[in-house]
């Protein structure tokens, strides 16, 4: 096992966890394979959250399909939400018509101990209305927001400062998108409540940077379910950095912005 030659302790802010079988397209994982690779990788305790669905209204239970199969499992389970709003249009615009989860729906969700947090994929999902996310900072639970040309770093900046941490993933993972990681970079700056996963950052140099720079800003993540997390996590057991800068990424600063995964 990675855990026995590397020696840190690793948790993981980025796995998907499909909620029933044939639940999804592509790379479908049950959970007892998953929790298998996350094992293999070293890590021992990841969150999980169901697949976007573009194109598919409602994650009621696919987000409860997910909770019960985290049950016994060192799993952390989050809420997907969508939103009826397409990324760059007004806040009062409902551009996406169908049922999307309102305030109501975002209070049940974060007063069930059975959920530890929020997806959103604004690209795919859409983007929750500012009376949801309103919601969201009174709950104030982390959202894992996942960017990319749709939903560039600069209009993550707009969910700051609402009153819930803001892990911003799925930039950096090819050429076209290591651009928007370094912005992502410079927006930690702006913004203490703004942290970056590792998810699907390829770039050694970018990630290197942004550890440097903002030692207790940057998370791991694996996109177990999408990819097998050995990968990801020797992409950061390559970064020549110092141990405790790695040791904060792999388990202090994810263990501080989700406390269900401290020890």
């Amino acid at each position: 096992m990675l855990e026995l030659e590397h020696g840190f302790r690793v948790v993981d802010v980025g796995a998907t966890l499909v909620g029933e079988p044939g639940g999804s397209r592509g790379r479908a994982v049950a959970p007892d394979r998953l929790e298998r690779e996350l094992r293999q990788a070293g890590v021992v305790r990841a969150v999980v959250a169901p697949p976007s669905r573009p194109n598919e209204s409602g994650y009621l239970a696919a987000n409860n399909a997910v909770a019960r199969r985290s049950v016994d499992r060192p799993f952390v389970p989050f809420a997907r939400l969508s939103g009826p709003r397409v990324p760059g249009d007004p806040p009062d615009e409902r551009s996406n018509p169908g049922e999307h989860p309102d305030t109501e729906s975002v209070a049940q969700y974060g007063y069930d101990d059975r959920f530890h947090g929020f997806a959103i994929d604004p690209t795919l999902d859409g983007l929750p209305t500012p009376g949801t996310l309103d919601a969201l900072g009174d709950v104030g639970l982390p959202v894992l927001v996942t960017g990319g040309h749709g939903f560039p770093p600069s209009r993550v900046a707009d969910l700051c400062g609402r009153g819930f941490p803001v892990v911003l993933g799925g930039v950096g993972g090819d050429p076209g998108t290591r651009e928007l990681f370094a912005t992502a970079v410079d927006l930690l700056e702006r913004h203490d409540d703004l942290f970056l996963d590792t998810g699907t950052v390829r770039s050694r140099a970018h990630l290197e940077r942004a550890l440097r720079e903002h030692p207790d800003r940057v998370l791991f993540a694996s996109r177990a379910g999408e990819a097998h997390p050995n990968v990801a996590v020797m992409t950061l057991l390559t970064c020549s950095v110092p141990e405790d800068t790695m040791g904060r990424a792999f388990d202090g600063n994810p263990s501080r912005v989700v406390p269900s995964l401290a020890p």
